[in-house]
């Protein structure tokens, strides 16, 4: 009984050693879902934000800001792929250290999560069929208008119109559009943007204001969130998300336009 008392003890001093070797956090104090490793997710279908590419993995402007982020850190990037609208309550659970998924920050969006500061700006914008003859949100009272899931703009939407569709992507959405479903789609302008220059047959219409969008993490780690600023303003300061940005889009959408 002895023995056996005192081998059990050595298997849970080892056990706890272990752990001990392999605990998930930084020099801060701030939480890793792996030890040594940043881990962010983002949808893979939001091109050219995120995109999947036939082995698998993603790329992208967001893909490409996380990776940046996690040099900054000194932390080897894992990206997860994960639908959109199930992203932030990954980001709660733990399952992500951050989400780098372009998302708008709101006030909904803030009490499940916090926000870094705004990686880039942009907004939503509406977009239909060239022949449409809609130009204004108002134009859409009652028409059937399709957004991405867990997205801001079926909120828009709903503000003129009871018949939304829901799409995992804005891309597909977009390309719905393209071939005669639904009277218009909101989504951001640069996502329509780069649908145009792909030669989908829609037009933007009415620009729905500015947004910000940034980081999530969870709020029981903020000392990661503090990191993640810091790696932000050293991004910014250095030129690399503007050159980030500038591989994508030919524009800077990280700078704020308030302070051009």
């Amino acid at each position: 009984m002895k023995k056996w008392i005192s081998s059990l003890f050595m298997v849970l001093t080892i056990i706890a050693l272990a752990a001990c070797g392999t605990s998930a956090t930084t020099d801060s104090g701030a939480s890793l879902a792996e030890a040594d490793k940043f881990t962010f997710a983002a949808s893979g279908e939001f091109k050219p934000f995120s995109v999947t590419e036939a082995d698998g993995t993603m790329s992208g402007f967001d893909i490409e800001v996380g990776e940046a982020i996690a040099k900054e850190l000194g932390l080897q990037p894992v990206q997860k792929k994960f639908k959109f609208s199930g992203i932030v309550e990954g980001v709660k659970s733990g399952r992500f250290d951050a989400a780098v998924a372009s998302h708008t920050i709101t006030e909904e969006r803030l009490e499940e999560v916090d926000f870094s500061t705004p990686y880039y700006y942009s907004g939503p914008q509406i977009f239909v069929r060239p022949d449409s003859s809609v130009e204004t949100l108002a134009d859409l009272e009652g028409l059937e208008i399709a957004v991405s899931k867990g997205s801001t703009y079926a909120d828009t939407a709903a503000e003129v119109t009871e018949n939304i569709q829901q799409y995992d992507s804005d891309v597909v959405a977009l390309e719905a559009l393209s071939k005669g479903k639904h009277d218009a789609v909101i989504t951001d302008f640069i996502t329509g943007k780069e649908a145009i220059a792909a030669e989908l047959s829609i037009e933007g219409r009415e620009l729905l204001g500015r947004s910000e969008q940034a980081i999530a993490v969870s709020k029981d780690n903020p000392e990661l969130l503090e990191e993640i600023n810091a790696a932000l303003e050293t991004l910014r300061e250095n030129g690399t998300l503007a050159e980030i940005s500038e591989k994508y889009f030919g524009d800077d959408i990280t700078t704020d336009p308030d302070s051009q």
